[in-house]
């Protein structure tokens, strides 16, 4: 029997890597392609046969909804399991990409068990779990969690936390009464998506590259190589983009290792013109400077 075949469509090397890897762990015996739009992944698609496809929605050149809507023209493809990996989860969207025929929904940032577990559905919808498992070893269950480090490196790597990191565990004490930090001179807010949950934060700084963001300190530490999505809201008609990235840094935002606030490195991953042209819109306009103090 041949091996059961994956195609990974997402225009960020680093998600990419990250789906690919997990897969490659959980499910040793499958084979994995991947392209970096939704055009690369229509040309795959013409000419290699797939068993399922993880797909980016917002991509340059072939956007994932436009691939779907493809794949539901063609004989062939019409029940191909199509499972949208995307930051997009308003209700619109979800309902545009079920009419179109989406099979399932991952949204970003995702946990390795929470796509480990759509996969898996898929698998078992079209049959082929069991052929899948059969060639897949007893393994600890190192792909599961939001390890993004263990998964890119196969498990194998050793993490060495650098002493600028806040690695300490968050005291099991009573939490004390909140405390503003330093006060600092800030571009605005957003809303930072991580797998453990969404949290308010300030935006220090801003660049194509990445941002340099303030966090409160929660019970669940943010881990570097995390996968996540920057919300930022601008303009009268609050439009918002949701920026795919990574944590880079994790820094203490106060000289001590009890830090309240951390700073929070983000880099992003698109490369989606619209997304670029948006942030050097809000790059070159800037929002309304205030002297914000978290917490306060």
């Amino acid at each position: 029997m041949s091996k059961v075949s994956v195609l990974v469509v997402d225009d960020a090397s680093f998600i990419r890597d990250l789906v690919k890897n997990c897969l490659r762990n959980y499910f040793p015996g499958i084979r994995i392609e991947d392209a970096v739009n939704g055009r690369k992944a229509q040309a795959l698609l013409s000419r290699e046969a797939f068993d399922l496809v993880l797909c980016d929605w917002e991509m340059p050149e072939m956007s994932g909804l436009e691939l779907l809507t493809w794949c539901r023209e063609q004989d062939r493809l019409k029940t191909l399991p199509f499972i949208m990996v995307t930051s997009r989860g308003d209700k619109e969207n979800v309902i545009q990409a079920i009419q179109a025929g989406v099979s399932d929904f991952v949204s970003k940032p995702f946990t390795n068990e929470q796509l480990l577990s759509k996969v898996k559905k898929a698998f078992t919808k079209a049959g082929l779990l069991s052929a899948v498992m059969a060639s897949t070893p007893v393994r600890v269950s190192s792909a599961f969690g939001n390890d993004s480090l263990n998964a890119l490196t196969g498990g194998k790597a050793q993490v060495v936390t650098p002493t600028t990191l806040v690695s300490a565990p968050v005291a099991p004490s009573p939490r004390p009464a909140p405390v503003a930090a330093p006060a600092l001179t800030s571009r605005g807010q957003g809303q930072l998506r991580l797998p453990s949950g969404t949290q308010t934060c300030v935006i220090k700084a801003l660049s194509l590259k990445e941002a340099l963001l303030v966090v409160r300190r929660g019970e669940v530490l943010p881990q570097v190589l995390d996968s996540a999505v920057l919300d930022l809201e601008q303009g009268e008609n609050a439009e918002v983009a949701r920026l795919n990235g990574y944590l880079h840094a994790i820094v203490a935002f106060e000289p001590k290792p009890d830090s309240a606030w951390l700073q929070l490195t983000f880099r992003f991953v698109d490369q989606d013109a619209d997304k670029m042209n948006y942030l050097s819109r809000l790059i070159a306009h800037g929002t309304a400077q205030k002297h914000f103090v978290p917490g306060a």
